[in-house]
């Protein structure tokens, strides 16, 4: 409303949270704020939040072409008393520090995170705690159940859920990178990579949900295709599904369901 009006509103910072958020996005909301304005993408999850931060104006002139082409999506450096590391996956709880195994800059692992904001543990319920929580002397650290990389600049890299994780018998494939490559056909609104079948012999599933005035051809069928074959990422991904309209978070109208998807 505001771009067609022609109109800027009288605010100074914005924060956009909630999932992760497109450049055409920032880019829009930027044109509508004083030029002084800030846009914030504030990025951490209900048992600690906010751990990291990046600018609207660094993405877009830093960050948002490298995630067009699969790189993941930056959602910036640590906040002040924020200690982050990358670990290698691993499925159930963990009991100590000492069983971590730390994965270098630019590797997707599990993240993790240190500091005043995070909470100790989930109320009346222990078995959830020893599955997020693993103690580190009289620290611990939370376990957030997403998968992302620092980058050498120390910044991190949103690679998706770990829930989410597509296992394929030639490796491992990340929803947000393998996505990017699809959102970028004109006809695509968004799309969510699901796996079928048993871990380790998954199907990679593309399904797109597509934008307004545009239909299901055959020939947006080869074009998806053709992306997929047209990048290292993407390549074992020959299934693809359009979805009328993706089964999101309510809260927030933009965290897809993929897992409903999948079924």
């Amino acid at each position: 409303y505001c771009l067609e009006q022609g109109l800027v509103l009288p605010v100074r910072k914005i924060l956009m949270a909630g999932a992760p958020v497109p450049g055409e996005l920032i880019d829009r909301v930027r044109r509508i704020m004083p030029p002084e304005g800030e846009i914030h993408t504030p990025y951490g999850a209900t048992e600690c939040l906010p751990i990291v931060s990046i600018t609207g104006a660094e993405i877009l002139a830093k960050t948002w072409a490298q995630s067009r082409q699969g790189r993941g999506t930056c959602v910036g450096r640590p906040l002040p008393g924020i200690m982050l590391k990358i670990i290698e996956p691993v499925d159930g709880p963990i009991a100590s520090w000492d069983r971590v195994r730390e994965l270098p800059a630019g590797s997707i692992g599990e993240i993790v995170v240190s500091g005043p904001v995070v909470t100790r543990a989930y109320d009346h319920d222990e078995a959830e705690t020893r599955a997020a929580k693993i103690p580190d002397g009289p620290g611990f650290w939370h376990r957030l159940g997403d998968m992302g990389y620092l980058d050498d600049q120390g910044r991190l890299w949103f690679c998706g859920r770990k829930a989410h994780r597509v296992f394929t018998a030639g490796g491992v494939l990340y929803t947000i990178p393998c996505e990017a490559i699809f959102n970028e056909h004109p006809a695509v609104r968004r799309s969510a990579l699901v796996g079928v079948g048993t871990a380790g012999a998954q199907r990679p599933v593309l399904i797109v949900e597509l934008a307004e005035g545009h239909k299901r051809t055959d020939r947006l069928m080869q074009e998806l295709g053709e992306l997929a074959r047209g990048n290292d990422l993407t390549r074992a991904i020959e299934t693809f599904f359009v979805h009328p309209a993706f089964p999101v978070d309510i809260r927030h109208n933009a965290k897809i369901f993929r897992e409903q998807l999948a079924a």
